[in-house]
């Protein structure tokens, strides 16, 4: 049974995905990326928002959702139970990076006590002094997490196609796709990432454009949002601590639902 915290956290949780509220404005594009009954990864999957989200979008689509946080998985897992949509999405305890193990998952304690769970990170060790670069902390909460490699668990669990990833993980996300590179080469799957460019300097020893070239080594195309307005890029949006990018490949372009997405490959 969980806990009274872990209840109080999913009821929330739950709640605010009935409403879609709370929910990053790169949210509603998800629709123009997913049909028919794709397999995706979401990657950091917090309280399960967007795995909610694509199984509304495609109903058939069969979700992975890796989670680190104990706690957050366990929100996770009761937030799926309540959607009604567990038969569909595989919770899986884990951080993903470029080689399986353990890692410390690093939670920040914000300046009013409460615990960023949202701006946690994996580490190897524990952090001195401040404990993200880009956020006033007073401490943190330290804890072992299990680690996989997206090309690991995909031959395990016997994954021959993978449509779409979802990737939220402040900083890591370059050594979570070194990870992947058999995955993504295999299928080329549409990507929605959230660059961390100040987490990548600071805590991971990368930089934005080192995760921006592995889409574009491959011919993967970039866009992001400016304002209301789907936009192509190049390079990222300078000076922004973490914002969302989509990544889709010319070759699957003709294979995406009818949108936004299909209308701008086409051009």
């Amino acid at each position: 049974m969980p806990s009274i915290r872990v209840l109080g956290h999913a009821f929330r949780a739950w709640r605010r995905n009935l409403r879609w509220a709370k929910h990053e404005p790169e949210t509603p594009y998800i629709a123009d990326l997913l049909s028919g009954a794709p397999v995706c990864l979401h990657v950091g999957a917090s309280d399960g928002r967007h795995s909610y989200v694509m199984t509304k979008v495609a109903p058939r689509a069969r979700i992975h959702a890796f989670e680190p946080s104990a706690f957050t998985f366990e929100v996770l897992k009761t937030c799926l139970v309540w959607h009604g949509i567990a038969d569909r999405v595989t919770p899986v305890h884990a951080a993903v990076s470029d080689r399986p193990g353990e890692l410390l998952l690093v939670t920040p304690k914000k300046t009013s006590g409460r615990m960023g769970r949202a701006y946690a990170f994996v580490a190897e060790e524990r952090p001195a002094g401040a404990v993200r670069p880009d956020l006033q902390d007073v401490g943190s909460e330290i804890q072992p997490t299990p680690v996989v490699t997206l090309d690991d668990y995909c031959a395990a669990h016997d994954l021959n196609k993978v449509d779409f990833i979802r990737m939220d993980i402040e900083g890591a996300e370059l050594r979570a796709l070194k990870g992947a590179e058999g995955v993504i080469e295999r299928d080329l799957p549409h990507v929605l990432v959230e660059i961390h460019p100040a987490m990548l300097e600071g805590r991971f020893d990368a930089c934005a454009e080192d995760v921006v070239d592995v889409f574009r080594s491959r011919g993967y195309r970039m866009f992001a949002l400016n304002g209301d307005r789907l936009e192509e890029r190049t390079t990222v949006v300078p000076d922004l601590p973490w914002k969302d990018y989509f990544f889709i490949h010319p070759s699957r372009a003709a294979r995406l639902p009818d949108g936004v997405f299909k209308a701008r490959m086409a051009a």
